[in-house]
């Protein structure tokens, strides 16, 4: 028996009872829904459907009455035909890769969406689907802390992933805006741990800094942490330098920095919905596990690795106990941790802004390079640096209201 396939798109102020009213219509006549997809807009809907129904006067008539459904609900229809061929070359279209672009800033502009669309028209791929993951902005109240997101599904071939995202980075620094690529794969949808470097990342300072200026070497400690950020200098060289540097600091001075760390806006609500949804964290640190400690109790964190200060009669020698943790021992902790969760490795996130945080960056399933050195942001899979650290829940594809509910 021939079958005819049409494409149904519906335009018009929304209302409830539209898709019941309009697939009631289908049903009578037996259609077959082949596809389905809505997308509403300050109460303006679109709404598409794809059916096949059987040849002759019940594809004539399932037109009309659909036509006059529409009339009665208030809304715009309109029919094209699909040929056979057309739709199996559309599902044949399916095994394409598929990929997840997220867009993220204070706000966004036109010009921003404009220059990242251009990039993936340009590759020959094609957006599925574009999804809002950030709550409405008033234009009459001033948000205490403004974030827009959107994402967006594409699909297709990409040959040169490399040149993709140095587009993307080249739009990034242009237009002040955070554009991350990723894969939209099995993992992606799983990931279950995530793991923190903490200073500048999770605090917002460098308490080995904070530590110097209160032992009166604020400028050479600076100096030596900033090489070794930017990765000037070997990490464990520049460690056991500053750690001589800090010999003789009372123990009461290092719990006077512990309670007053300033926590980086939008941490508390990621580690907070992490945890609802049966994530594990880590904090995996080259700072000191005297502050992963405290910062473990105030965030609920699950595991800190870090390292730890020899303290003597209350005052610090110099020395430190154990191994340094250095960009491998992050990375080593890293494999541990998915080891221990048991999780695959592409299931795990790891968020630095440091040069010795690229290592774990690299191997996490997720690297995102969080307000970093240049550097960083250069080499990681991601970054953010236009909102605070909640920033990577869009990224997982979450949407305000799967956060705000949990408050």
């Amino acid at each position: 028996m021939a079958k005819d396939i049409f494409l149904l798109n519906i335009s018009g102020q929304d209302r409830p009872g539209l898709t019941s009213g309009l697939t009631s219509v289908l049903a009578q006549y037996g259609a077959k829904i082949l596809d389905i997809g809505q997308a509403n807009i300050h109460d303006t809907l679109s709404l598409g459907m794809m059916f096949e129904i059987e040849s002759g006067p019940k594809s004539s008539a399932v037109q009309k009455d659909l036509l006059f459904k529409a009339y009665e609900l208030g809304i715009i229809a309109k029919f094209k035909p699909i040929s056979l061929d057309d739709y199996e070359y559309w599902v044949n279209q399916q095994g394409k890769d598929r990929y997840i672009v997220t867009i993220l800033g204070e706000k966004l502009a036109a010009e921003q969406i404009s220059e990242v669309t251009n990039v993936i028209s340009d590759k020959g791929l094609n957006i599925d689907s574009i999804k809002r993951l950030t709550g409405r902005l008033s234009l009459v109240r001033t948000e205490e802390y403004p974030r827009a997101s959107i994402q967006l599904s594409i699909r297709g071939r990409i040959d040169n992933k490399t040149e993709l995202t140095e587009k993307f980075m080249q739009i990034s620094h242009d237009l002040d805006v955070d554009i991350a690529f990723q894969e939209d794969n099995i993992f992606r949808r799983n990931r279950r741990l995530v793991c923190f470097d903490m200073d500048s990342t999770l605090i917002q300072t460098e308490v080995i800094d904070e530590l110097a200026e209160l032992a009166g070497v604020g400028a050479e400690v600076k100096s030596i942490t900033e090489s070794a950020m930017q990765g000037e200098i070997d990490f464990n060289e520049s460690f056991k330098r500053r750690m001589k540097l800090l010999k003789g600091l009372s123990e009461e001075v290092l719990q006077q920095v512990a309670v007053n760390l300033p926590i980086t806006k939008g941490a508390k609500r990621l580690v907070d919905t992490l945890h609802s949804y049966g994530f594990k964290t880590a904090i995996l640190s080259g700072g000191f596990t005297y502050f992963g400690n405290h910062l473990k109790e105030k965030l609920d964190i699950d595991y800190v690795y870090a390292n730890e200060l020899e303290i003597i009669d209350g005052v610090l020698t110099g020395g430190y106990i154990g191994d340094i943790v250095d960009g491998n021992k992050k990375a080593e902790y890293l494999q541990l941790l998915a080891n221990k969760e048991g999780i695959d490795i592409s299931q795990t996130i790891a968020v630095g802004d440091g040069a010795n945080d690229l290592q774990m960056l690299n191997l996490a399933g997720l690297g995102i390079a969080f307000h970093a050195k240049p550097k960083v942001k250069d080499n990681a899979q991601s970054s953010i640096s236009s909102i605070g650290l909640d920033g990577v829940l869009y990224l997982l594809g979450y949407h305000d209201r799967h956060i705000d509910l949990l408050d």
